[in-house]
């Protein structure tokens, strides 16, 4: 076991993809260990995949995708403009509540961050906002993705730990636009300092303006409600919730927007292809280690690890998000997400937490990582496509990652905000 996790970091830290990470140090235990047979590691590797709640990630991939070249993203980012463009530091509102609306529909954090980093960064430069507070807002507001149903990583989490999707759906409503309302806070307290947009004077949009935008986009926007409303009813289930998301993204795309060509089709098939090959393989490859972790116990041992340390259960889970934070430091969403719930949920349960609560928090904070120095993967994504160094990044995107920590810690000492709409429904 030992071997197998130094192997795993030493992997991580030279730059190999995370899947073969994983993938390798799991084999290396199954090979160096007399006491289970090789066998074992390729049945878990091939059975990993093979399981009908998984078959809701491809389906919300693809559904993105063909969202995505439908022309949604442009009616989107227009009204967006409207909504906010007019205030102090408007482009950054623009971000945060575009990532708030994209939730819906993407799913995925880092692609809304290279998505936004593309069209809007040269803006908000050309503004007058840094380079640094640009990419910064644009990154940081991606999290809202990671609650904002459907969102990969809350599925991922109800697969692995057996909590229901619908609850999860449900329980982060809040949670995204409460993170939406915070980061456009810090976007006016920062923007008002450093004087962005002082001066500029931009008319309020008129309420037909509002109106005919809002009805331009209101497919998109009915997407997420007509999935929660569906699973949450039991009209039908997460995995076919996805396949219902499908057929409605190229009925809109093709008879309502008719901006779905064939073309356009094509390009999102390929994709979502790419995408969910990667987020496959890491699936696989995450069996082998965790079928290690259960075979080692290891979920008990550090039970009874961070029990001795506290059995307070609001203690307990902030140490647990803690640590989960720093994973995410160094290691990718979906395998984090994989490696972590088998070990910390049954933690968390057994000290009174209740797993939609945990979940929430351990989604976002995994998804944070991703934000974050050394090896965030989502910082790197919009570092290399806007040229612009990790440090400047940091410097930028330091007031929304306390803000979005503020609201973490709100969220752990009042679960309630957390479980209220599960709850009611």
């Amino acid at each position: 076991m030992t071997m197998m996790l130094i192997v795993f970091f030493i992997l991580i830290f030279a730059n190999i993809p995370i899947a073969f990470a994983i993938g390798i140090s799991g084999l290396l235990y199954f090979i160096t260990s007399p006491d289970i047979m090789n066998m074992v590691a390729i049945q878990q590797y091939t059975t990993g995949t093979q399981s009908f709640p998984l078959l809701a990630v491809p389906f919300f991939v693809l559904a993105g995708h063909i969202l995505n070249v439908s022309g949604i993203t442009t009616r989107l980012i227009n009204f967006a403009n409207l909504l906010t463009g007019h205030l102090v530091g408007g482009l950054a509102h623009v971000s945060i509540v575009l990532s708030t609306m994209l939730g819906g529909i993407s799913g995925s954090a880092t692609a809304d961050a290279a998505m936004q980093s593309r069209i809007l960064t040269n803006d908000m430069v050309k503004r007058g906002y840094s380079k640094g507070f640009s990419i910064g807002v644009i990154g940081v507001s991606s999290l809202i993705t990671s609650t904002i149903p459907p969102s990969i990583g809350l599925i991922l989490y109800g697969f692995i730990g057996g909590v229901s999707i619908g609850d999860l759906f449900m329980a982060g409503i809040i949670p995204g636009i409460l993170m939406c309302f915070t980061l456009m806070l810090t976007v006016y307290l920062v923007s008002t300092k450093r004087g962005y947009d002082a001066g500029r004077s931009v008319e309020k949009p008129t309420f037909k303006e509002l109106v005919v935008s809002f009805k331009d986009c209101i497919w998109a926007l009915l997407f997420p409600i007509i999935l929660l409303v569906g699973i949450r009813f039991g009209i039908f289930s997460a995995s076919e919730g996805g396949a219902v998301a499908v057929v409605y993204a190229i009925l809109v795309g093709r008879l309502i927007y008719k901006e779905l060509t064939w073309k356009k089709f094509k390009t999102a098939i390929v994709d979502a292809v790419q995408d969910n090959s990667m987020i496959m393989l890491i699936i696989a490859a995450a069996s082998i280690f965790s079928y290690v972790i259960a075979f080692e116990n290891l979920p008990r041992s550090f039970s009874e690890f961070t029990m001795g340390v506290t059995t307070n259960p609001t203690l307990l889970l902030l140490l647990i998000l803690l640590i989960v934070f720093i994973a995410g430091l160094f290691m990718e969403a979906t395998a984090n997400t994989l490696l972590l719930t088998p070990i910390f949920l049954p933690i968390v349960q057994q000290a009174g937490v209740d797993p939609v609560h945990f979940g929430i928090l351990m989604i976002v904070l995994i998804t944070l990582g991703g934000m974050t120095p050394p090896l965030g993967v989502t910082m790197l994504a919009v570092c290399s496509i806007t040229k612009t160094s990790v440090t400047e990044f940091s410097k930028g995107a330091f007031p929304f990652l306390i803000a979005v920590i503020f609201l973490i810690i709100i969220l752990v000492f009042f679960p309630q905000i957390v479980l209220f709409l599960p709850n009611t429904f």
